[in-house]
């Protein structure tokens, strides 16, 4: 299949046809029409037919979807066919959540260690993964050939521990920290600015009556 550009808006619902997916699987429904995803989802069913067909369509007329090929397919597409080794710089509540999360391991994701600047957390572990301070994280990085680094931690310590990541060979930021990090093209960035999702929430409890 010729490479091309798919845009933002495919890329963000695939995560949620990988869960909904994830859940029919579960079911045991072997295989779904375009119309039942729909129906299920919220989305239409030719929009649903577009996203796929960016990667091949994989279903077949009068048959639908298999499920579990498709599912596999999906997750193939996301990435999640590999496994990544992970960091979390920011040891407080929302780095501590993080590390909980034991979903990460089954999608292939690795926490390999946990950093702070609090010498007050050093050598406590969070389900087994031992604080470190953030003076080690370079030779960590390079030792344990870290991929990805998730921020939680204030804006002016993710401006400033990032040129360090970067300069390390982390290739990937998932960024909880209130400020856009300026990094080179190459590292992929995710933000996630909890304020903001939350600003959205409020505006559309404010606005609802406008969106009937």
């Amino acid at each position: 299949m010729e490479e091309h550009e798919i845009s933002k808006a495919v890329v963000k619902r695939l995560p949620r046809y990988y869960r909904y997916l994830g859940d029919l699987l579960e079911a045991k429904v072997e295989r779904i029409s375009s119309n039942e995803l729909s129906d299920m989802m919220h989305v239409t069913a030719s929009q649903i037919r577009q996203d796929l067909n960016n990667f091949g369509g994989f279903g077949q007329q009068g048959y639908g979807y298999n499920v579990k090929y498709l599912y596999n397919e999906i997750g193939k597409i996301l990435g999640l066919d590999q496994t990544y080794r992970m960091i979390i710089i920011g040891a407080g509540n929302l780095g501590q959540a993080l590390a909980n999360y034991v979903k990460f391991e089954k999608r292939g994701f690795w926490i390999k260690g946990i950093f702070d600047v609090n010498p007050r957390l050093k050598g406590m572990t969070v389900r087994g993964i031992e604080i470190r301070m953030t003076d080690e994280l370079p030779q960590f990085i390079r030792d344990n050939q870290i991929q990805i680094a998730a921020l939680t931690l204030p804006k002016a310590g993710a401006e400033a521990v990032a040129p360090i990541l970067v300069e390390n060979g982390v290739r990937a930021i998932w960024n909880f920290a209130h400020t856009d990090l300026n990094v080179p093209k190459d590292v992929v960035v995710e933000n996630v600015h909890l304020s903001e999702s939350l600003m959205q929430l409020s505006y559309n409890l404010n606005h609802q009556d406008t969106h009937k």
